[in-house]
């Protein structure tokens, strides 16, 4: 049987090995030491410096840190995108606050941002405002933030951005991560640029990070001994990762201008396909394409996204459908959901197909005849 190919597979070069190496060789193989500090700074810089960074073991683990931060807690409202992968809720439930579950909008599949200004209005006259916001960046784009940051800051809500997955776009000219005051970035093997496992912490205000940066550390005191006041984590990330990070960050731009290339390639292979709609570039923004995601209309198209990512298995090629809103799951079914309907249909429609930089030619000619193959079959559901 053919190579697997991969959704968004690890893509290394020789920048990488060298910091790995030097952390061998200096013996820095702990979570402190010269690649996690430059790893930081180094970040910060890509982003414009008006933020700081801090390096943790995954964008779960930032962002349970931003909320504890904010004083999210027992009984707290926190907003979220309901098309999301479920690490962008899992740190409200961490700490026993409600998840409020808002719908997307068609222009970007983001936070739609009429729907939080009515949301907040609504909540206001019943006192029943969030703690927080957090908009999530599907798929390597920018949600709509200006408006959704206004409403924010006329409530009196701490915006957040979930940038796990929009690492090299920008929003209005702007770095992502950089217009919320608390942002997030994800590190995991699958993303634009990788630690293998790992994610940051984005913040403006430098003394909230500083007790970030403490927790994450088991909330170790500047003592001789081991001395705690207040509870903490094991989020850091170690100085072998960091090292992979600074490696990757160095082809960040080339990996974002490598995806947008497959993005093309994909759109003219399809274009003669009716009922295949491409993920648009909202005009607020520029599209890492982390993931090349399409829409099957089920009035043109004879195959659902399920079956494409069966078919498509059959091939040794890995596909999925668009994220599961979380209204949908089974362990968020008794959440409060603003909207509802378009995540629902993105799900029902969305299919994500192999984006990674790595990709070769020969293998998404592949891809592209394994799709047009799937889609070219009237399938039997008599049965």
């Amino acid at each position: 049987m053919s190579t697997r190919i991969h959704l968004s597979a690890p893509h290394m070069g020789e920048d990488e090995r060298r910091f790995v190496a030097e952390a061998f060789d200096t013996n820095w193989l702990s979570t402190v030491g010269p690649n996690v500090e430059g790893f930081e700074r180094e970040l910060a810089q890509r982003l414009g410096g008006s933020v700081q960074a801090l390096a943790v073991s995954s964008g779960t683990a930032a962002l349970h840190l931003i909320l504890r931060a904010i004083g999210v807690g027992q009984g707290d409202r926190v907003a979220v995108s309901t098309l999301t992968f479920a690490g962008s809720v899992w740190p409200i439930m961490y700490l026993g606050a409600e998840p409020i579950l808002i719908d997307s909008e068609t222009m970007s599949w983001n936070l739609d941002a009429a729907l939080v200004e009515e949301y907040l209005t609504s909540a206001a006259r019943s006192d029943a405002l969030p703690k927080a916001l957090i908009a999530v960046h599907l798929y390597g784009q920018h949600a709509d933030l200006d408006p959704i940051a206004a409403a924010c800051a006329r409530h009196g809500v701490v915006l957040i951005e979930d940038a796990a997955e929009s690492l090299g776009a920008t929003y209005r000219g702007r770095e992502t991560g950089t217009t919320a005051d608390f942002s997030i970035l994800s590190f995991n093997g699958n993303k634009i640029i990788t630690t293998t496992g790992g994610g940051a912490v984005l913040a403006k205000d430098a003394t909230a990070l500083a007790r970030m940066r403490k927790w994450a550390n088991q909330s170790r005191e500047p003592a001789v001994e081991y001395l705690h006041r207040e509870y903490g984590f094991n989020y850091r990330m170690s100085n072998v990762l960091a090292g992979i990070g600074r490696g990757q960050l160095r082809v960040l731009d080339d990996r974002v201008r490598r995806r947008r290339a497959i993005f093309a390639q994909y759109r003219e292979a399809f274009a003669d396909l009716s009922g295949v709609v491409m993920q648009p570039e909202a005009a607020w923004g520029s599209h890492t394409r982390w993931l090349t995601v399409l829409s099957l209309e089920p009035e043109e198209v004879p195959v659902t996204p399920r079956e494409v990512v069966t078919e498509l298995d059959k091939e040794n090629i890995e596909a999925r459908p668009v994220w599961r809103p979380m209204h949908m799951q089974p362990i968020f079914a008794e959440a409060t959901v603003i909207g509802g309907g378009t995540a629902q249909r993105l799900f029902e429609t969305g299919l994500c197909l192999p984006s990674s930089s790595s990709l070769t030619e020969s293998d998404q000619a592949r891809v592209i005849d394994a799709v047009r193959a799937a889609l070219a079959v009237m399938p039997d559901r008599s049965r």
